[in-house]
């Protein structure tokens, strides 16, 4: 027997994501009121304890598309949900410095003071987690490792689920990414940071900094592998036993989404920036041209592989609770089911 249901939540991060293009097109809140059935956001309630979820996974009847250490997290601390999908879509990832510190090559960062933003205790420390892999993947071109630098934290007061809490920040829903980081090269507190994304291409562009070096787009997966790169697809696990159909028509959306994206590259773009809060030159510069050709979704052995290695290396860093196999998280079903259904 189907279990009835009329509203089910969801989240997704501000990032390019076929999720997101879904949401602005109208296709995803439209696939469900088909069948009766309202979304409802856990990232825009007025409540904590709700938003929380965007992180911890707790809320049943919900799914969630964004960077893959919350979800991660949550699954190593017992949180009963299932990977359903993942996409790959590359971005800027850089360690950048200032020109004072005489620092132009990853060799010579040796020695010297790298920047770990740390939020306050309460969800997993998904930043501290990104700046580190970051600095591997870059210490990693010349067969350096993190015991050849310094690593210095950098204290975040503010806890991100306060974001959506008391007056907007000038008139803006959320804090420029990197701010804190930022701050902290500016004062010589430390001697490198490592940004990404939209928002690490606009606060190096506004500092005049020096990029060390950038690997969102190297050819080695390994080396761009990141808490956004790439991002999964996760809902809980009574939406997907209880209520598969539902999973099924979220896949089919996505995939329509996808197919959109690649007829429309500069609209794609354009709704891109809207999501992540950033200029159309910026996505350009962060994600490239082709980003309307890397919005799809699916579970091929290659994505869950590069999943499975940022879990490890949060296992290694002391970022999850305990470790898990993932192939036990996959649910391939509806991915195999609307690839079966495109094909007919």
């Amino acid at each position: 027997m189907t279990t009835p249901l009329s509203e089910i939540w969801y989240t997704r991060c501000p990032v390019p994501t076929p999720v997101g293009l879904a949401a602005q097109l109208g296709y995803l809140e439209q696939t469900f009121a088909d069948v009766g059935v309202a979304l409802k956001s856990i990232i825009d309630s007025p409540d904590r304890a709700i938003r929380q979820s965007h992180f911890n996974h707790t809320l049943e009847w919900s799914f969630r598309h964004g960077g893959n250490v919350p979800p991660i997290r949550a699954r190593s601390e017992g949180r009963n949900t299932r990977l359903v999908g993942i996409t790959w879509t590359d971005e800027f990832q850089a360690v950048i410095t200032l020109p004072h510190t005489g620092i132009r090559f990853v060799k010579d960062l040796v020695g010297r003071r790298f920047g770990v933003p740390r939020r306050p205790e309460g969800i997993v420390d998904f930043m501290a987690a990104t700046a580190l892999k970051g600095l591997v993947s870059a210490l990693s071109l010349e067969g350096l490792k993190s015991d050849d630098v310094q690593l210095v934290d950098i204290e975040i007061k503010d806890s991100v689920l306060a974001s959506q809490e008391g007056p907007s920040l000038f008139g803006l829903k959320r804090r420029q990414s990197f701010g804190e980081e930022v701050a902290a090269l500016l004062r010589g507190d430390v001697d490198a940071i490592f940004v990404k994304g939209t928002a690490g291409v606009s606060v190096a562009n506004l500092i005049g900094a020096v990029q060390v070096v950038e690997f969102g787009f190297h050819p080695d997966p390994k080396i761009r592998i990141n808490s956004g790169s790439p991002r999964v697809l996760t809902v809980d696990a009574r939406l997907a036993d209880e209520r598969p159909d539902l999973v099924e028509r979220l896949i089919t959306v996505i995939r329509k989404a996808s197919n959109w994206a690649e007829q429309h590259p500069e609209e794609t773009r354009r709704f891109i920036a809207r999501e992540a809060g950033a200029s159309e030159e910026q996505v350009l510069a962060a994600n490239g041209a082709d980003v309307h050709r890397h919005l799809g979704i699916g579970l091929d052995a290659d994505l869950v592989a590069a999943v499975g290695h940022y879990k490890d290396f949060l296992h290694e860093w002391g970022f999850l609770e305990n470790d898990f196999d993932i192939a036990e998280w996959v649910d391939a079903r509806f991915v195999d089911a609307t690839s079966e259904r495109a094909v007919a």
